[in-house]
């Protein structure tokens, strides 16, 4: 069995800025353990396969550890791949996933993607979420959508934490978003999934599913530019439209192979 491969840097002008992500076309589903197997070999954040299926493409995203319900960067990988590689003939991809239809547009940006948008809630605070986030961190609110919330008083407290992943390995959600309003953008953020086996995720575009209805709140703005403040680094371009969110980014090929898998 041949599947071709892509690597595209999803939210990145550059290569080896912004997120990671493989992109494997299929014609059919194979056994799910082998896509399992394929995105730990892998040891991206995230790979995405996908199957067209009539006027729908179907999409499916997985860590190295498990599947997922939604990933941002790795639906922008997969529609650049569609856009660029596979010369997709419709101006708009409808992505059919287990967090309902996705929407993807080219736009003069690169890809506008339309999503649900999750708003985050006061929460129970777990000790290991405190514990994690060390001792003389002292959050300005602490809320959850399907990840913890938390919110630190400047963008240099975001860039300079410095997590104890095991606390957050017995976390409820799936994992930790810390963000604060930013100097030269409306809002930063770090993501980190250490359940996932992913500590840090370089740029997290359901991450911002959840971080656009707060900072729309809190700033009165429906547009907005983000910028993840990872090593790697990349820049959000989002909108809040009612119960949904657009995240606007750009994808930059890094590499295309062959797996060529034994049965």
């Amino acid at each position: 069995m041949k599947i071709t491969m892509y690597q595209v840097d999803a939210f990145a002008t550059r290569q080896f800025e912004g997120n990671p992500a493989a992109v494997c076309p299929l014609e059919a589903w194979p056994e799910d353990h082998l896509l399992q197997a394929i995105a730990e070999e892998n040891n991206l954040s995230e790979t995405a396969f996908f199957v067209i299926s009539d006027s729908k493409v179907e999409l499916r995203w997985f860590t190295p550890e498990a599947e997922v319900d939604l990933c941002g960067h790795a639906t922008l990988a997969a529609a650049h791949v569609l856009f660029t590689h596979m010369k997709y003939p419709a101006e708009e991809i409808v992505f059919s996933t287990r967090s309902g239809n996705l929407h993807v547009k080219r736009s003069a940006n690169g890809y506008s993607m339309d999503f649900p948008a999750s708003v985050p809630e006061n929460t129970d605070i777990p000790e290991a979420l405190l514990r994690g986030l060390g001792a003389g961190v002292k959050p300005k609110a602490i809320l959850a959508a399907f990840d913890y919330i938390v919110v630190l008083d400047s963008e240099e407290q975001v860039g300079s934490l410095q997590p104890d992943f095991a606390d957050w390995l017995t976390i409820g959600l799936r994992g930790v978003i810390v963000t604060a309003r930013g100097r030269s953008c409306d809002f930063v953020s770090r993501a980190f999934f250490p359940k996932l086996r992913v500590n840090e995720d370089p740029v997290t575009g359901s991450a911002h599913c959840e971080l656009v209805p707060y900072w729309a709140r809190e700033l009165d703005k429906e547009c907005m530019t983000a910028r993840q403040l990872s090593k790697r680094g990349g820049t959000v371009n989002c909108e809040l439209r009612n119960d949904r969110v657009v995240l606007t980014g750009s994808g930059v090929d890094f590499m295309r192979a062959e797996v060529d898998i034994e049965f």
